[in-house]
């Protein structure tokens, strides 16, 4: 064999492996690769859903994921009883003996609860490429990657224009609520045309309350027809409110909106008892008219998401107990209610369609695998 043949001898055997090599050689080896299957379990909820799931066949550590997905529209601890049932589908892979590996995969779960109905959640992989848990809906089951501080939320004064609470009469006594309000103030923006700036006239909903000095009353006029009180023309100061009012009770504790960084933790005018954390993606929130800080809260400090870092209160410009909440993004504050960061994600368009149409072959499946297993028990 001459050195040219010899080398185009060894290309194919490179390429292409020995040329006595056979299919059938490759037969055994093929048999001893692993393999994956789906497997449906189905049952009646004891003790809890976990542990029940368990029972029935579902790797421990497949269920994490899926506990967090459904806790998102469930309290799995008090609307989950005994009696209530449950059906799982998952992906495991076995070796050739049959021996599981690996923590498995949920592909789909459905909970039927007396106190919250049907509660269903589906593995499903947007056109982006990122693949978690939805709803049957469409709506992600992911936690936003801003919460809010307080735990029971109600808002006493959203973001955007206002008029200055200083300068207005008190609100009406609520049973048990606080009418808090206020929080720091900036140079106000342009506001709409007809409005001078810094300024509110006329009968308009925030000048409706009557007399610009603070709990002032229309006076009075005296006429021969009677007496009356004149409705007057209204000066207001408004400026921006650049966050939201967040009413709770004084000591309430007040969580980390997010992972990030203390940038400070200190009294700071207006705001009162102020901090503000930087968060990834150019994000922070701010904390305001806290009546104290948790310990170990100081600039510098790394805290985690829900962390608590200081206590409702209502020191520095405020009218009582609240937290002021901002959230801003590139260093401009921003609505934190409705900013994505603090939403849950939905699907729309092409990728609900696709969504929809497997929700419909996931419970067709069910379906038809609930009837065969009721034939062999006929």
């Amino acid at each position: 064999m001459n050195r040219s043949s010899l080398v185009a001898a060894l290309a194919g055997a490179l390429l292409f492996g020995p040329v006595t090599a056979s299919h059938a050689d490759e037969e055994p080896t093929r048999e001893l690769l692993p393999f994956s299957r789906q497997i449906a379990v189905a049952g009646t909820i004891t003790d809890s859903f976990e542990a029940s799931a368990a029972l029935s066949g579902v790797p421990a550590s497949a269920m994490f994921e899926v506990l967090q997905a459904f806790a998102t529209s469930i309290d799995l601890d008090r609307e989950v009883r005994d009696g209530d049932s449950f059906h799982v589908r998952f992906e495991r892979t076995f070796v050739a003996e049959g021996v599981p590996i690996g923590p498995g995969r949920v592909l789909w779960a459905e909970l039927r609860t007396a106190a919250k109905g049907t509660v269903a959640i589906h593995r499903f992989r947007t056109r982006d490429g990122a693949e978690h848990f939805w709803s049957a809906t469409g709506q992600a089951t992911l936690a936003p990657a801003i919460r809010l501080p307080v735990e029971i939320v109600s808002i006493s004064s959203g973001f955007g224009l206002r008029a200055d609470p200083f300068d207005q009469p008190p609100p009406p006594p609520t049973a048990g609520k606080s009418g808090a309000m206020g929080g720091p103030m900036r140079t106000p923006p342009a506001l709409p045309p007809g409005l001078k700036p810094g300024t509110i006239t006329g009968e308009t909903p925030l000048a409706s309350s009557g007399g610009s000095s603070s709990y002032g009353r229309p006076p009075v006029v005296h006429s021969p027809y009677g007496n009356w009180q004149q409705t007057p023309r209204v000066t207001r100061s408004l400026f921006m409110h650049e966050g939201v009012d967040l009413v709770a009770p004084a000591g309430t504790p007040v969580h980390a909106a997010a992972d990030g960084v203390v940038i400070g933790a200190a009294p700071n005018g207006r705001y009162g008892n102020w901090i503000r954390i930087d968060h990834a993606g150019k994000l922070a929130t701010v904390y305001g008219h806290l009546s104290g800080f948790a310990a170990g809260i100081v600039a510098g400090t790394k805290v985690s998401r829900g962390d608590v870092i200081g206590f409702v209160g209502s020191t520095g410009r405020s009218t009582g107990a609240h937290l002021h909440f901002e959230l801003l993004a590139d260093g401009k504050p921003v609505n934190p209610i409705n900013h994505p960061e603090t939403k849950r994600g939905v699907l729309r368009g092409p990728d609900l369609d696709r969504l929809r149409k497997q929700v419909a072959q996931s419970l067709a499946e069910r379906d038809r695998e609930a009837a065969v297993a009721a034939s062999f028990r006929d």
